[in-house]
């Protein structure tokens, strides 16, 4: 674990190194723990821009991947990811709510900015919690609640068709791109709002750990060992609805991350425990979004590329070469 902590800072040094402008490792220590700048616009582009885009990187990777693990340990399911309740399909309808429906009633250049799509995309994963909460609470087996969960998120992206349908080319264009994934335009008080909600996303997490492991052999052999499943349940879905609806709220959709880090995790570290797994996994997934971020940046030019393509080009054949090395259906 310790290398792997040393294998994120030396991730987060180049994330905030690389980009249009070239920024060396000795500059950036020079002017983070001495305030020397060879020049201002440096200090600009690192405190402004690419230190905020590197935090949000770590977070979001962290909670997707901590997302994705719960989800795949209580439905037993290696497919299952952030994205199954629905949640960050709300999220999405939230901001399609904002920019398609609001372009087609004429108000959307006066609304789109990013904290008015933070707040939509919020308000739309909190409307999906409460409606799978709302199920949980009716139903008591776990699949019937992925279901569910699967067919909220189907709904929800009928519906934003329909919007995109009628929407205006300009409308449609900025959903497209929101829809591809950003870490970047986000402020400082948008960095400490996100990280507040994910830190309240990861407490459910610090008392579940046992329970979770419990849960590797059902529900039956969990209940036997004094595992309150319906607890467990409103916990999970509390957390990875927090943590992956804050992050599609700010980031966008981001794919990947949250089903196929916990894989990377158990490959790697070679375990099924679940206090080595989360913090494991959130160190790939952070890990992961910092490096996939440089190599979006297109060091050396003023392009870069969405968060979405780099993520699943860079991580698909990775994660394929490390299964093709191991059977993980054992773990499920």
């Amino acid at each position: 674990m310790l290398g792997a902590g040393m294998v994120l800072v030396i991730s987060f040094l180049l994330n905030v190194s690389l980009g249009s402008v070239s920024i060396s490792i000795s500059q950036v220590f020079e002017g983070l723990f001495f305030g020397e700048w060879s020049r201002d616009s440096l200090r600009q582009i690192l405190v402004n821009y690419r230190l905020p885009k590197a935090l949000v990187a770590i977070l979001a990777g962290l909670g997707l991947s901590i997302s994705g693990l719960q989800m795949q340990t209580f439905f037993r399911n290696p497919l299952a990811g952030p994205y199954v309740l629905g949640i960050s399909s709300g999220a999405g309808f939230g901001v399609a709510i904002l920019i398609l429906a609001g372009s087609i009633f004429g108000f959307a250049s006066h609304a789109v900015n990013p904290w008015a799509i933070a707040i939509a995309g919020t308000l739309g994963a909190g409307l999906i919690l409460v409606l799978v909460s709302l199920v949980a609470w009716r139903v008591k087996d776990s699949m019937t609640l992925l279901i569910v969960g699967v067919m909220f998120g189907a709904a929800v992206s009928a519906i934003i068709s329909v919007l995109a349908y009628f929407s205006g080319a300009e409308a449609l264009k900025l959903y497209t791109i929101w829809s591809m994934g950003s870490l970047g335009g986000l402020g400082w008080e948008q960095v400490w709002m996100m990280m507040g909600v994910v830190l309240v996303g990861l407490f459910p997490v610090v008392f579940s750990i046992r329970a979770f492991n419990a849960l590797l052999l059902g529900e039956s052999y969990a209940s036997s060992m004094g595992v309150n499943t319906t607890r467990l349940r409103w916990w999970m879905i509390l957390s990875a609805g927090l943590l992956s609806g804050v992050v599609t709220a700010f980031c966008g959709p981001v794919a990947f991350v949250g089903i196929a880090v916990p894989h990377m995790a158990r490959i790697i570290w070679k375990t099924a425990d679940h206090r080595v797994l989360f913090p494991a996994s959130a160190l790939c997934g952070a890990v992961l979004l910092l490096l996939c971020d440089a190599l979006g940046q297109l060091p050396g030019s003023a392009q870069s590329l969405p968060i979405n393509a780099v993520t699943s080009l860079i991580g698909a054949p990775l994660v394929i070469g490390l299964v093709l090395k191991r059977n993980f259906s054992k773990d499920f």
